[in-house]
């Protein structure tokens, strides 16, 4: 019938879900550190733990040879035939020493043994059982707080959410239940070695996988999620089956589905976009709710794209704080450089003006021939500006260049330059930046600008034909500006000559009022 002890040593294994065997290692352990405390000695110590009767024995482990050189290490074989007839030279013998000796110090040194024995057990067993469950999600209740972290209780341990992973729109009070994500198991921990947390991508794809029934059956993917937590996020989907639309069935009908996410993280707002694996399509499809015009790759081994909108949509694009497209670039992998499509355009231009600025082919540069034209093209020295605005030290890089040849080269670049800017017209002004005192120092008021128009306007109705009789000539306005000399002097329209049959009604009339006059 095995003994109490092994009773108790059972029981605890049970409770703490420990093997047996460590346990009864870890008592033996203890045993024979308390022995060692009691007796001061440098032998090598020992125990054995007799199940059946619940002893514990302890002995010293001494080698067997001729001549003893050291007493706590070696036996003779004379003195260890006494306690053991067949043992041969160098055996190992065992000696027993009183256990009854042991006093309390010893026993407090055994227990304190034990227990940490059993602590370095369950701490295995944790990281056993854990360490295969990164990225799942578990339910956990607030136990306690510890400087800002919070401790959860998962039942058989412990599990730290640090304040790194905590959510900055979430707030907790002792007992509430928690959900969170695996993202560590640390077996060195001092405190709790299973580490969630609130913030991690994967805690999204999990929710929407226990919500979203064709997520779960494997019809439709998460191919990746980026989070702003607390704020904003964005899950790329993509569905197996054609008949099957990935934004619909996570959305869920009247939005229900992704509502009980974003109730789960409190809040947080949610783009579901389909995934492609057209990094182009893809983009446009990330960078919901601005819509793209069109998208570049500039560089595809270092994935970096230009993404062109329209001028009213680059706010939108960019979003609070650069977050739109930071959500969106983590979310496909790609670098993102987002310009508006007037950007685009002036960056074109002067890409443009640029290229076209000198057409002097560097042959043509006192010094450079068809060799030397060659190694500055390869170096990079394209255009005669190049060549003009470059140092000493950067033309000596350039193969079969001197010192002399790269001052003569760079000096004759600089004069064709001069030259080509002295043949460039000048720029005209533009009226518009022109301040108003400058105006009225070159005599020329708003009225100028009335003045110019309303000219144009009597040329132009001089040049075309008109009717007499309907639109006599003495109904157009005389123009010009009072005292303006430096336009040209506008004459004003002379009244019609009378029409003959105007003066024969007038001679009627006067005959009238004469015979008139003599009848009276």
């Amino acid at each position: 019938m095995a003994s109490e002890l092994f009773q108790a040593i059972e029981s605890v294994g049970r409770e703490k879900g420990i093997d047996v065997e460590v346990i009864i290692e870890a008592v033996q352990d203890a045993i024979v550190a308390a022995a060692r405390k009691y007796f001061k000695t440098r032998e090598e110590l020992a125990s054995r733990f007799d199940r059946e009767s619940g002893d514990l024995e302890v002995f010293a482990l001494k080698r067997v040879v001729n001549e003893v050189v050291d007493t706590d290490m070696e036996i003779t074989l004379e003195e260890a035939r006494k306690i053991d007839p067949n043992v041969q030279l160098e055996d190992a013998i065992e000696l027993r020493k009183p256990r009854e000796e042991l006093g309390r110090i010893a026993a407090q040194a055994a227990k304190q043994v034990i227990y940490q024995k059993v602590r370095e057990a369950e701490r295995e067993n944790v990281y056993g059982e854990y360490s295969d469950r990164v990225g799942d999600l578990v339910n956990g209740i607030v136990k306690r707080f510890e400087r800002g972290d919070i401790i959860l209780d998962l039942g058989r341990t412990e599990a730290a959410l640090s304040k790194k992973e905590q959510s900055k729109s979430e707030h907790y009070n002792q007992g509430d239940r928690v959900r969170a994500i695996i993202i560590n198991v640390d077996r060195a921990a001092k405190g709790p070695q299973v580490i969630v947390s609130r913030t991690d991508p994967r805690l999204l794809m999990k929710l929407f996988e226990m919500e979203v029934p064709e997520i779960y059956d494997g019809t439709v993917t998460i191919e990746n999620a980026a989070r702003d937590p607390g704020d904003r996020a964005k899950i790329a989907v993509r569905s197996k089956d054609r008949d099957v639309d990935p934004v619909g069935a996570c959305v869920g009908m009247k939005g229900s589905r992704v509502q009980a996410v974003i109730r789960e993280l409190r809040g947080e707002k949610i783009d579901i976009v389909q995934f492609s694996d057209d990094a182009s399509t893809f983009v446009g499809n990330a960078m919901n709710p601005a819509r793209t015009s069109r998208v570049t790759i500039i560089d595809e081994p270092n994935r970096i794209m230009e993404v062109i909108v329209e001028d009213d949509q680059l706010s939108q694009a960019i979003g609070k704080r650069g977050q739109n497209v930071r959500l969106a670039s983590r979310l496909i992998g790609w670098r993102i450089d987002i310009k508006s499509e007037s950007e685009k355009v002036n960056e074109v231009e002067q890409e443009m003006a640029r290229m076209a600025s000198i057409g002097v082919p560097l042959e043509e540069l006192a010094g450079v021939g068809p060799k030397l034209a060659t190694h500055l093209q390869e170096t990079g020295f394209t255009t005669v500006e190049h060549v003009a605005q470059a140092t000493l030290e950067e033309l000596l890089q350039v193969p079969l260049m001197g010192e002399k040849t790269a001052l003569r080269i760079q000096e004759s670049a600089q004069q064709v330059l001069e030259e080509y800017q002295a043949q460039q017209p000048a720029p005209p002004a533009d009226p518009e930046d022109r301040s108003e005192e400058t105006l009225y120092e070159e005599g020329n008021t708003g009225d100028e600008t009335v003045t110019a128009e309303s000219s144009e306007t009597e040329e132009t109705l001089e040049e075309a034909p008109r009717d007499d009789a309907l639109e006599p000539e003495a109904t157009i306005p005389a123009v010009g500006a009072p005292g303006d000399t430096g336009g040209e002097a506008s004459t004003p329209a002379q009244p019609p000559e009378p029409s003959e049959s105007a003066s024969s009604d007038t001679d009627s009339e006067a005959a009238d009022t004469a015979r008139s006059d003599r009848r009276g």
